[in-house]
């Protein structure tokens, strides 16, 4: 049986982010414990403009080759973490924007978050995130990782982290595997019907 799949969705699009930085440290981090396989999503990758269907996404009535690709990558995928920034207290329209493409795709799948940003470390953004999940049908787990200015800690290009936050994304990735195993009849019987 093989392992189920973690897609790291990178949630910042601007010039100049460190997302892809972050969910570098992350991924690999992910591939230490090995009880997932490890996909790294970059929402920047799927040019998703401000929602452009005509029809409302539980249909899965996609008219947009950017909305079906976005759709199928997000498929494959049995549990999320979104590695993302937090924007003036709360999450950011491109993540935002990317989470409503879809419906169906993300329904009964365990989440967690990689936030970052100033003395918050994105846990406001987290928050924020929680009741739209909620909404999904997404099992958002307690532990989090939440990086206060790790741009300080961003050395020759990679994340550079302390043994404390690589104890907190080993605690998220432990819950999430435990999350991801009782949920998977969910999971497996909605993509079944």
């Amino acid at each position: 049986m093989s392992a189920p799949v973690l897609q790291i969705i990178i949630g910042s699009t601007r010039p100049g982010r460190i997302g892809p930085v972050m969910a570098a440290w992350f991924a690999e981090r992910a591939r230490q414990q090995g009880g997932f396989d490890v996909e790294v999503l970059d929402v920047a990758d799927f040019a998703l403009p401000v929602f452009d269907e005509p029809h409302h996404p539980k249909s899965r009535n996609y008219t947009q080759p950017h909305t079906k690709a976005w759709s199928a990558a997000v498929d494959r995928g049995d549990a999320v973490v979104f590695v993302h920034p937090e924007y003036n207290h709360s999450v950011n329209g491109a993540l935002k924007n990317a989470i409503d493409f879809l419906h169906g795709e993300w329904a009964h799948k365990p989440v967690s978050f990689v936030s970052y940003g100033g003395a918050s470390g994105g846990l406001r953004a987290v928050q924020a995130l929680k009741p739209v999940v909620s909404a999904l049908r997404m099992y958002p787990t307690a532990a989090a990782v939440a990086l206060a200015g790790p741009q300080r800690q961003i050395i020759d290009g990679a994340f550079v982290p302390t043994p404390e936050q690589n104890s907190a994304a080993d605690a998220l990735l432990d819950e999430l595997g435990a999350l991801t195993a009782a949920v998977s009849p969910l999971l497996d019987a909605a993509r079944a019907a």
